[in-house]
């Protein structure tokens, strides 16, 4: 049974930073597709950043590219997401998220992954 437990979320200011965990078990290939998504009030879930476990090879959705940046720490099983010069339009629920086999080359839809972690809440204050 694979799970995914996040943690990290929290309230910041307007360009302040976050990291973001999300902790995998119950899996043990080496290949998959992991990634960040996010959810905010009354809008569809979308793709943040995606990472290819076969090459660490990363994408990201043009509204974070330069402030966001995902890894993985192959020893602990753990993705990363470090989210700098935080902006209000960043408030949601961030949601990690794994796939195996799945090679992903770019960010996405939300139907591409079947495991889920439960959400963790970051705030951005203008």
């Amino acid at each position: 049974q694979v799970q995914l437990v996040e943690s990290g979320g929290g309230s910041v200011q307007a360009g302040g930073s976050l990291r973001l965990s999300c902790v995998v078990f119950g899996y043990s290939s080496s290949r998959y597709c992991m990634g960040w998504f996010r959810q905010a009030p009354g809008k569809e879930r979308e793709g943040v950043a995606t990472i290819y476990t076969g090459g660490d090879n990363t994408y990201y959705t043009d509204s974070v590219k330069g402030r966001f940046t995902i890894s993985r720490d192959r020893s602990s099983n753990t993705l990363y997401l470090q989210m700098n010069s935080l902006k209000p339009e960043d408030t949601a629920i961030y949601y990690c998220a794994a796939e195996p086999y799945f090679v992903c080359a770019a960010v996405p839809g939300r139907g591409a992954f079947r495991f889920w972690g439960q959400g963790t809440q970051v705030t951005v204050s203008s």
